[in-house]
């Protein structure tokens, strides 16, 4: 199911969790690409301002490892792509500019978040998510996916494309708005999910912006930007 959205989009109520993601217009939400050892007390109010809760953020590395979160704020700037909770109170969250965010949820009480980029979604990033998921107790798994890079933005070299098709098959192969051979991120995401046991037919809700294309997100491919949003999921 995919739904429309704006730069401040209200928080999605998905199995009882709470899933929010940000733009332009709540400010970026990691470091302007700056190397710090903690975060800006300026970022940390805008995060507050989304949600008040401990945030685990991480250290992304478009990578597959999962942070198992224990306590809310546990984990903290891991260096990781996904975290795990069944915790009440914690807000785990990723920070995107393209890639995929995608936040995870189940009846049982867990939640979960990963950051998709192409390279983490051939790792297996999503797949070891949900594992780990299920790990804690969670049986029927939904996803949000929110705004990403999508197929018209996203050309890719025909050695990095082959790769993904090798892990994910043809589906994943586009073409852009130029005509140039590019990666459909969403169906990446869609079929990763699948093959993780998620139901994406019922489970999975789409928010249907592409960072690119929309001047109310932030976008490495378009615009180069340094800043980034969020999505962010609580219970």
């Amino acid at each position: 199911m995919k739904q429309e959205g704006r730069a401040l989009l209200p928080p999605l109520s998905v199995s009882s969790a709470s899933v929010a993601f940000t733009g332009r217009a709540e400010g970026d939400m990691g470091h302007g690409g700056a190397p710090v050892a903690a975060v800006h007390e300026d970022v940390a109010a805008r995060r507050r301002a989304v949600v008040d809760l401990p945030w685990t953020w991480l250290r992304q590395v478009h990578g597959a490892d999962v942070v198992p979160v224990l306590s809310p704020g546990d984990g903290a700037g891991s260096t990781a792509d996904a975290a795990v909770t069944d915790v009440p109170g914690a807000a785990l969250a990723v920070l995107t500019a393209d890639c995929a965010p995608v936040a995870l949820v189940s009846g049982e009480g867990g939640i979960g978040v990963a950051h998709a980029g192409w390279r983490g979604v051939t790792a297996g990033v999503l797949e070891r998510t949900v594992a780990t998921m299920r790990s804690l107790g969670a049986m029927r798994v939904g996803a949000v996916l929110g705004p990403c890079i999508h197929a018209e933005c996203y050309e890719f070299g025909e050695d990095d494309l082959a790769t993904v098709a090798a892990r994910l098959g043809h589906g994943v192969r586009a073409t852009s708005a130029r005509g140039r051979p590019s990666l459909d991120l969403p169906a990446a995401v869609r079929e990763s999910l699948a093959r993780a046991g998620v139901a994406v037919d019922v489970d999975l809700t789409e928010v249907d912006i592409c960072t690119a294309c929309s001047p109310d997100h932030y976008s490495w491919r378009a615009r180069r930007d340094t800043a980034r949003q969020a999505a962010v999921v609580w219970r």
